[in-house]
């Protein structure tokens, strides 16, 4: 094992002392450092996959996605050594926490072997995704290509997050999307190393989590008579036997697609909203509403009256054993409650809810919904979660250990309290809006606003002005698609890219290696990526 080991570190350091500069491979997202060397690597059928000290299921998913593009059945084995001649090796490298983090990764390709370090298994699997890159655009088709030169250009990278919470949120509420698509989603945020999927389950339009002690949440709640949103029937496939429109997923549905996230590193963040856009849950179990309220579904915009009682204890029993089983089902840290929109004009005519700002000292309706709110983070907590909600549960005073996820305004000032942050502003941050506003671009049917791809790459998750000593607070940045408009995957490919691409820069790379030209010059290289994905990406010849 010494000779082997002795022998390949001399190779390495002789093809190290050869760098020859060049051109930098198209990497989105940017990595902090790359250097390039001389010569390139060979892929091969010989090529051999090896994990040292860990890292096993890191190259055995890098095995699985090389073997369906070049036909490769490359092995992975164990090693006690470094990588050799021919051989990718992981190196799982612990006691180097301090020097990769928990997510860096360092990736050195030579002539004759690839060794890819990291401290943890996540930086493992960022490291892979980059190797993945620096191969032609073809080796992301699900089928074996033919004629390919699997060459991977000498160099050495050196990278790491800027921000721990790079997210993309999915509403499978106004339209659904089977578990299929929503692990078909996964990968593609796999491949610009986002770390957080925010399931936005629950809406008014539709209740999408199977809950075994209210079945009706998803025999009802699930269903609509028709598409909706003025849309064309056939723009989907979502509908049961009877001609319903929607669908749900099944607790095991829920523990799949979270494995399959959790191979690729990303974090699942469950939304379930209360108390407002609950009309789903409402007309399931309509004795949670405030008394004689009109429970409505408008198809599009409108006053969305869907609000649980605040003066009914029944109603927090029922959503805390929803939590319960939501939290069962969910490992991560945290549970999105929504809390945005809160329609209180049925708390103001509901006596219930009259008297409960009285018993507890509230002032107005805005503190019962802080109230609301509080009460609900118990819960939460109670089951080893932390609690996060948009912009509105600042309103009459943000809960004590909740986390906000800024979509119009209080980021900063959370952070400078204390609270951990997540910015998703509409100006920014909004997928659903369209991607031009020229006539000619023929863009497909959108909610309104304009979010160009030059506008989101402009997007600095870190909030202006604020002090140094509450920036930990800022988690990182998150990408909202809401679905409206937005009825099948192939549109919800459209939306997202290549788009996305930008917003993950803006959430790992360096703030100072920002350059726009230079993101579309690599971003052109990444639309041959999604072609051999098979992605409906919006071409960037298409204008503005």
């Amino acid at each position: 094992m010494k000779l082997k080991l002795i022998l390949g570190m001399f190779v390495l350091s002789l093809v190290a002392s050869s760098f020859a500069g060049g051109n930098e491979p198209a990497l989105i997202p940017q990595p902090q450092n790359i250097k390039m060397l001389s010569g390139q690597f060979d892929l091969t059928s010989k090529t051999k996959i090896t994990f040292f000290k860990g890292g096993q299921d890191e190259a055995k998913l890098l095995a699985t996605t090389l073997r369906k593009s070049t036909g490769y059945k490359l092995p992975v084995e164990n090693s006690l050594s470094m990588p050799m001649a021919g051989e990718i090796g992981f190196l799982l490298l612990t006691n180097k926490l301090d020097s990769y983090g928990e997510e860096g990764y360092n990736i050195t390709v030579f002539t004759n072997c690839i060794y890819i370090e990291a401290a943890t298994s996540a930086g493992l699997f960022y490291g892979s995704r980059t190797f993945l890159q620096l191969l032609p655009p073809e080796v992301f088709s699900a089928e074996k290509q033919k004629g390919i030169s699997w060459n991977v250009p000498a160099v050495e990278i050196s990278d790491s997050p800027r921000f721990v919470w790079r997210g993309f949120m999915l509403d499978v509420s106004r339209h659904f999307f089977t578990k299929a698509e929503v692990e078909q989603v996964l990968d593609l945020m796999a491949l610009y190393k986002l770390n957080t999927f925010h399931w936005h389950l629950v809406d008014d339009q539709g209740w999408r989590i199977q809950i075994k002690k209210y079945p009706k949440l998803t025999e009802v709640g699930a269903w609509r008579d028709d598409i909706g949103f003025g849309l064309a029937s056939n723009s989907a496939t979502a509908y049961d036997k009877h001609g319903r429109y929607g669908g749900f997923y099944t607790q095991n549905d829920i523990r799949e697609v979270v494995a399959y996230a959790a191979a690729r590193h990303i974090t699942i963040v469950p939304e379930i909203e209360m108390p407002g856009h609950s009309s789903a849950a409402l007309t399931a179990y309509p004795q949670f509403a405030c008394p004689n309220a009109q429970i409505a579904v408008p198809d599009k915009g409108g006053v969305f009256t869907g609000v649980y009682c605040a003066g009914n204890e029944a109603t927090f029993v029922f959503l805390e054993n929803v939590l319960t089983e939501v939290a069962g089902l969910f490992p991560g840290k945290y549970i999105h409650i929504g809390g945005d929109e809160v329609v209180k004009s049925n708390w103001m005519a509901c006596a219930e809810c009259q008297a409960r700002i009285k018993s507890e000292g509230l002032k107005n309706e805005k503190e019962l919904q802080a109230y609301f709110i509080r009460r609900i983070e118990k819960i939460v907590n109670a089951r080893g979660k932390n609690l996060i909600g948009w912009s509105e549960i600042r309103e009459g005073g943000l809960a004590p250990s909740a986390a906000l996820m800024d979509w119009i305004g209080g980021g900063a000032e959370s952070a400078a309290s204390g609270h951990d942050v997540v910015m998703a502003p509409t100006k920014f941050c909004y997928f659903d809006h369209y991607q031009s506003t020229n006539k000619l671009a023929m863009e497909p049917k959108a909610i309104g606003g304009f979010l160009p791809l030059k506008k989101i790459y402009q997007f600095d998750p870190m909030p202006t002005n604020l002090p140094t000593e509450f920036q930990s607070h800022v988690l990182g940045g998150q990408a909202n698609l809401w679905t409206e408009y937005i009825p099948n995957l192939r549109k919800v490919e459209y939306m997202m890219f290549p788009r996305l691409g930008a917003l993950a820069e803006a959430d790992w790379s360096p703030k100072d290696a920002r350059d726009f030209d230079n993101f579309k010059t690599r971003a052109a290289v990444n639309e041959k990526r999604l072609d051999a994905m098979g992605v409906n990406y919006r071409p960037l010849s298409k204008p503005d």
